[in-house]
């Protein structure tokens, strides 16, 4: 029984649809039904998740539950549909992509007016399924999983998701493994990708369609605006910009940054082969299918505006090239701007001072050269001592060049009293910014073992865990170490 104060907490036959893009003519999905994972059972269920859609946890709880998102019921008012997109890849255009192994279930609309798609991933095959079985991994739905949780802890934006689901199947892939759903949110789903499927077939009113649906749904306050179409480009760059620029301050890299995969509301997009950094490398490659290193970690920001420049050329219709220019432009400038505040953060620095990006870049590169690990490096650094005397002996350990990093700590030091940073609060400060936890590759194959043996411990327990990423949790300080040796043998492609 629900208590008074859960009384607008919904089960799940009460969620209120709005399926807007179902509304949207046929030419942008096909309608399919899910194909059920026989005997399906939950895996993990996120409580934050199904609190953006008024969802009451208790709902987990019902035999029905895993029947839901293990494709085997619909809720009433849902309508499900494989969305259209096409994209290019790895920088070659692929044609006629789509939803090959999801679909949007529907769109929930909660009490505060926010609407959130409801998409299974792994719910069977269908018109854009390309021979593939449509079908998705518990590995893979467990890396999707705990890292959309681990980027909204960081406050990186993000989908979610709700729930993993695992049945009796067998799913091919390197090997056999078994076969689960997951149940993605976002607040849309539409892509780059969506508008380059009609650029290509030389539909411009599908495009023009495409961008108001997107405006009405996503950007209302560029309805009826002089040149909403080159407004709606350049926010969605600005988006991306920031977005691109939290990742790289993070240290994280997608591992597959097809155009795709860019969400045209600035979200972190489809979880594959994805890597926080260990060891500091520029060059950090997580995708073992790139074999050319097109996604390595440093060309994220390029791969931003390549991707834009495909956005641009699709929008061609609506959008001038001096219009475009201006836009991509203009991205160049704020992910560089957004980088370089989100580094000065990293450091403790309040002011902005010409040399700062030269300061960061120094130490940067002192760590490439000793593979000093980042995120403990950065959270180390918040523990640093400006006085005059002082040799931060456990920070200059972490290099091999140790004169090289005496050196930078004494302009750093200059750097910090310029502007009168005191010690404890500039520690306060940092550690606001610099994680203590990230979800680091072996943290998330040691829960996929585990759920291989049916223990689904280790997966809620990271949850919790990377939901309060800057906080000091004495009882999870193992969970913070350097990677174990065995971590260099992890494998991740786009199967992951």
């Amino acid at each position: 029984m629900r208590s008074c104060g859960m009384a607008s907490l919904k089960r799940l036959e009460e969620l209120v649809f709005d399926n807007t893009y179902a509304r949207l003519p046929g030419a942008f999905y096909a309608r399919v039904e899910p194909t059920p994972l026989p005997n399906p059972h939950l895996v993990s269920f996120n409580p934050d998740a199904a609190a953006l859609i008024d969802l009451d946890p208790d709902e987990a709880t019902r035999p029905e539950f895993a029947g839901v998102f293990g494709g085997n019921l619909l809720i009433p008012g849902s309508e499900p549909v494989a969305m259209i997109y096409s994209g290019h890849q790895f920088g070659l255009f692929a044609g006629r992509l789509g939803d090959g192994r999801a679909l949007l279930l529907g769109e929930i609309r909660n009490a505060r007016g926010d609407k959130w798609d409801l998409h299974l991933k792994g719910a069977g095959q269908t018109p854009f399924s390309r021979d593939g079985d449509g079908r998705a991994v518990l590995r893979s739905t467990i890396r999707e999983y705990l890292c959309g949780e681990a980027m909204h802890g960081l406050g990186i934006p993000t989908t979610r998701a709700l729930c993993v689901v695992a049945g009796d199947e067998a799913v091919l892939r390197e090997r056999p493994e078994p076969g689960a759903m997951l149940l993605r949110m976002a607040p849309t789903h539409v892509r780059f990708g969506s508008f380059q499927t009609f650029f290509s077939w030389r539909q411009p009113d599908q495009v023009q369609r495409l961008a108001d649906y997107v405006i009405e749904q996503h950007y209302p306050h560029l309805e009826r605006t002089t040149d909403a179409y080159a407004r709606l480009f350049q926010e969605v760059a600005l988006r991306t910009a920031r977005l691109i620029a939290r990742w790289q301050a993070v240290g994280w890299a997608h591992g597959v940054m097809n155009s795709d995969n860019m969400s045209i509301v600035g979200l972190t997009l489809d979880y594959g082969p994805y890597g926080f950094l260990d060891a500091y490398d520029p060059y950090f490659i997580c995708n073992h299918s790139d074999h050319h290193g097109r996604y390595a970690f440093r060309n994220q920001p390029d791969i931003g505006y390549f991707n834009l420049r495909c956005l641009g050329q699709a929008l061609s219709s609506l959008v001038t090239p001096e219009q475009e220019q201006e836009v991509l432009a203009a991205y160049e400038t704020e992910c560089a701007q957004q980088y370089l505040d989100l580094m000065r953060a990293k450091l403790g620095l309040r002011e902005a001072k010409p040399d700062d990006a030269t300061l960061a870049e120094d130490l940067l590169s002192l760590m490439a050269a000793s593979r000093a690990d980042y995120t403990i490096f950065f959270r180390a650094l918040g523990g640093f001592a400006s006085g005059p005397e002082a040799r931060n002996h456990a920070l200059r350990d972490c290099f091999l060049d140790r004169d090289g990093f005496d050196r930078w700590a004494a302009r750093y030091k200059d750097r910090l009293r310029a502007e009168g940073s005191g010690d404890a609060e500039r520690k306060e400060r940092m550690h606001r910014v610099n994680p203590k936890y990230v979800l680091r590759n072996y943290l998330a194959q040691a829960a996929i073992e585990k759920a291989h043996r049916k223990d689904y411990t280790e997966i809620d327990r990271l949850r919790q865990l990377l939901a309060h990423p800057f906080d000091e949790q004495p009882e999870m300080e193992s969970y913070a170490a350097p990677p174990p040796d065995w971590a260099k043998t992890i494998s991740v492609s786009c199967s992951s």
